[in-house]
């Protein structure tokens, strides 16, 4: 079983979150709205470089 989990900034409303869950040597990324949507897939390296692009504003869309 996979264990998904949202992010503890996401609080309980209905925003726009997403969950991830660790798999050994991979991290799954998904929509929580959409649990059975499409899921996003990345080794350890680049779901770090994503969290450290993500942090630094890299990807803001302002």
């Amino acid at each position: 079983m996979i264990n998904w989990r949202k992010s503890s900034y996401s609080g309980v409303q209905e925003g726009n979150c997403v969950e991830v869950a660790d798999l050994t040597s991979l991290v799954a990324v998904r929509d929580s709205k959409d649990p059975h949507g499409p899921r996003l897939t990345l080794n350890t390296t680049a779901w770090h470089a994503l969290t450290r692009h993500i942090k630094s504003g890299d990807h803001d869309l302002a």
